[in-house]
């Protein structure tokens, strides 16, 4: 049976009370299909689900629930009703969780875990949001170098399923400062009484400090299964896992495309967020928006002279503005993706300037000279000029300027998304309308 309609049986038990059926329907199911299913269900019918569920099935359900549903899951069961599922998250995940809840939940949850869990999860805490030291596992196996391939691989086999990632062992001093990495493929194909010393290849690790984004882009694109965290002091701290990386890079992904259309993520699916929610996550940027767009109205009322003596004039303003807001949402795309996937950074601005500007203006010729022979065989030479050279040189501005605004913002710590392409739309579009019309006063002597 297709997923949704698994899902509208499923709904449907639980709204007739056939629970029997809801829980065996659920037990047949595996706990990633069921999280998904429950996920997808008003909170009412989400909360009866997972109280059918046995307790091995909820805690394997709710480790695979996002921070937000476990919010409502623990606000609708209480703290003491889901301590087990939270003692059994990874500490990385129960520090984000940690995050979501109020204070006093918070706290309530925290004294339920044991001491050694209280303590690995103190250290997920004690980094700052959005660093990589918050979003690493503190679990791990290490070697020390003098260790024998007989002995990790022993220690492999006795923790393995107590940590996330076993592919990748970091091998460390006896003051836990990272000095290699060895595979689990090379620990199995050495002699067993082989030191791993010799065999470790040089690490590619990450400060504790740095930021989670860019350290997961990186963790992704040279497909690292398990990337060693170090301290101030090069000490090993923690490993950011590959699963781990591509759940930050799809949720800063989904967090760029939305700011990308003038809203804010939506932190739950779309049918079951309430109207003032989906509200929330747009009316902002509205409201940045029309503040912006004044500006184009103030530009269109103070040439409002111009405009009486030619009114052609006033039929290119939307081909004008949408040239320019287009080419300038192009340019920041471009820019942003590259920032992304470490092609380029701030320091690059030059580089980055230069290379906008011979594209805007590649385009802008080809573009101006279209626009030049349609308007000069309707209206004549001289509003034919005006149109080729402000076609000219909008594509220039707006390239250069939708090229750095990304860097700008990556400069002053702002997401670059911020910048989004509604915003420097409405730029290009203030900015054009000036461009359009000193050209025209000029070549038109108006």
């Amino acid at each position: 049976m297709p997923a949704t309609g698994i899902l509208r049986t499923l709904e449907q038990n639980l709204r007739d009370e056939r629970l029997s059926d809801a829980s065996a329907q659920m037990s047949q199911l595996a706990h990633q299909d069921v999280a998904a299913l429950l996920e997808q269900m008003p909170p009412n019918l989400r909360t009866i689900g997972f109280r059918l569920l046995s307790k091995d099935l909820a805690v394997e359900v709710f480790d695979h629930f996002d921070a937000e549903t476990q919010v409502e899951v623990i606000d609708e069961l209480g703290s003491a009703q889901v301590a087990q599922a939270f003692d059994n998250l990874e500490p990385e995940d129960r520090a984000e969780l940690l995050d979501e809840l109020p204070a006093s939940v918070a706290k309530e949850l925290v004294r339920t875990l044991s001491p050694q869990e209280r303590e690995l999860t103190a250290v997920v805490l004690g980094f700052p949001r959005k660093s990589v030291g918050r979003r690493m596992s503190p679990e791990f196996i290490h070697a020390f170098a003098d260790d024998t391939a007989a002995e990790v691989l022993d220690r492999v086999r006795a923790r393995g399923h107590q940590v996330s990632s076993i592919y990748i062992v970091p091998v460390v001093d006896r003051s836990r400062r990272l000095l290699s990495v060895v595979s689990l493929r090379d620990l199995l194909l050495a002699d067993p009484d082989e030191l791993v010393g010799p065999i470790g290849k040089t690490p590619i690790f990450a400060h504790a400090l740095a930021d989670a984004e860019a350290t997961a882009d990186r963790c992704v694109d040279r497909g690292i299964s398990a990337m060693p965290v170090v301290d101030a002091e090069e000490r090993l701290v923690g490993v950011l896992t590959l699963d781990d990386a591509i759940e930050i890079v799809d949720a800063a992904r989904d967090e760029d495309e939305a700011r990308a259309g003038a809203r804010e993520p939506l932190r739950e699916s779309y049918l079951l967020a309430s109207v003032f929610a989906i509200t929330r996550s747009r009316v902002v940027w509205l409201f940045v928006l029309a503040v912006s767009a004044i500006l184009t109205v103030n530009v269109l009322e103070f040439f409002e002279g111009t405009l009486e003596q030619r009114v052609a004039l006033a039929l290119f303003i939307p081909l004008l503005t949408g040239i320019g807001g287009n080419t300038g949402s192009q340019a920041a795309t471009t820019v942003t993706r590259a920032l992304a996937i470490g092609e380029v950074g701030p320091r690059d601005v030059a580089r980055v300037a230069g290379k906008e500007i011979r594209v805007g203006f590649t385009m802008g010729a080809a573009l101006g000279l279209v626009g030049f022979g349609v308007a000069t065989a309707v209206y004549g030479m001289d509003i034919g000029t005006v149109i080729g050279l402000t076609i000219l040189a909008v594509c220039t501005m707006a390239a250069t300027v939708g090229g750095l605004m990304p860097l700008l913002a990556k400069t002053v710590r702002v997401d670059p998304a911020v910048f989004s392409t509604p915003f420097i739309s409405t730029f290009c579009d203030a900015t054009g309308l000036i461009i359009y019309f000193m050209i025209a006063k000029t070549v038109l002597g108006i």
